[in-house]
């Protein structure tokens, strides 16, 4: 909590000028009315990135919690409200985050924020809305520092110790090696997975499995060569990457011509159909764990998929479907605390149960979740379930 506290003393900085888009409104709209928007809306905030490397993501978000507000309106809102989407562009920068998260403060009208995108940013920003009391709910962050802020955050996706035990698995029981290497993104959330993924396989106990390299990446970077070739001589027979598609699919064409007979395990924030643009025939094989699966034939699933897909042009992503969920598990505890007053409908999410397309939701005592993976191979250009 000092440590928290310290990062708080530190981005609270002078508000500078955001470009706020509201769903459906392209200029910035207030409200005197406080907690959640005017006499007639109720607004939500989706912050991440809009632009940059990892635009996807945000834009991601703010398709699906637009969807899920539709969903709603269409049945008659919340409360007697329409629900506005308000977008905040933060491009993967904990600078930008803290501003944002100062004026969604300052402006006193927002229900709750989904967001932000990575671990490092959510822990810049969730210190300050936690000292205003506004709810956030990040679909991504999986730091385990991140949900300690504060009793006001929550995350809608599992701690990264979890994940990382599932890619270990896979790695090991469902693709049988026994030498793994590591590459991982340069930023606090690769650096500390790495390392959890390194605790978690001497864990293991089995001396016949070890780590036999690690290599740390920029991310981003065009040439991952140097690294690869550390990895090779190392004799890795499976990598494990931690990081976004934009670090698999080049990884994997890389090695792919060094080794083609490498095996490539990933993290759900790599679950893209741009994983499959970007990589082509090189990512064939490459596997990971997933809270969300499109191809489910889970009926609500496919009706979601098909909507989101009908709306925006491609399949929703495993991140993309969480931030969905988010954003009806927060307008469900509105409709149960009966206000929009924030203490209430903070202690309405902590009670809640909420069946999604991302499984059933239950927030523990720190807002954290636990959720059942299901592991996921790229096979014939497609997204399939490993046998």
């Amino acid at each position: 909590m000092k440590k928290m506290k310290k990062i708080a003393g530190l981005v609270l900085a002078t508000i500078l000028a955001v470009s706020v888009v509201g769903c459906g409104d392209k200029s910035a709209s207030t409200s005197d009315e406080s907690n959640g928007g005017g006499k007639d809306t109720l607004k939500i905030a989706v912050a991440g990135p809009m632009t940059g490397d990892n635009a996807e993501y945000g834009i991601g978000f703010t398709n699906a919690a637009t969807l899920m507000a539709k969903e709603w309106n269409e049945k008659g809102g919340v409360l007697g409200k329409q629900i506005e989407i308000v977008q905040y562009d933060d491009k993967n920068s904990s600078e930008e985050a803290a501003t944002i998260a100062q004026k969604i403060a300052g402006e006193g009208n927002i229900a709750g924020v989904i967001g932000h995108f990575a671990s490092g940013v959510c822990l810049t920003a969730a210190p300050i809305y936690q000292e205003n009391k506004i709810i956030e709910i990040s679909p991504s962050a999986s730091h385990p520092d991140y949900n300690v802020v504060g009793d006001f955050i929550f995350r809608n996706n599992t701690v990264i110790s979890a994940e990382a035990a599932a890619s270990i698995e896979i790695a090991t029981k469902d693709l049988g090696k026994k030498n793994i290497g590591i590459i991982s993104i340069k930023t606090d959330w690769g650096t500390n997975t790495s390392q959890i993924i390194k605790e978690l396989v001497e864990k293991l106990g089995d001396d016949s499995i070890k780590i036999v390299a690690h290599e740390e990446v920029v991310e981003g970077s065009d040439d991952y060569s140097p690294a690869i070739t550390k990895l090779n001589q190392a004799g890795a027979d499976v990598v494990i990457c931690a990081g976004m598609y934009n670090l698999v699919a080049p990884v994997a064409k890389q090695y792919k011509q060094i080794n083609p007979d490498i095996a490539v395990v990933g993290f759900s924030n790599a679950y893209s159909e741009q994983l499959i643009s970007l990589g082509g025939d090189a990512v064939e094989g490459v596997c990971f764990p997933v809270i969300f699966f499109s191809e489910s034939e889970e009926e609500h699933i496919k009706s979601y998929v098909e909507k989101y897909e009908a709306e925006y042009g491609s399949k929703p992503s495993a991140l993309t479907s969480q931030a969905y969920d988010s954003v009806g598990m927060l307008l469900e505890a509105i409709e149960k605390a009966g206000a929009t007053d924030s203490q209430a409908v903070r202690d309405a999410l902590a009670e809640l149960s909420y069946t999604g397309v991302t499984g059933d939701t239950k927030f523990d005592e720190e807002g954290n979740v636990d959720k059942q993976f299901v592991k996921v191979v790229i096979k014939d250009g497609k997204f399939v379930k490993m046998n």
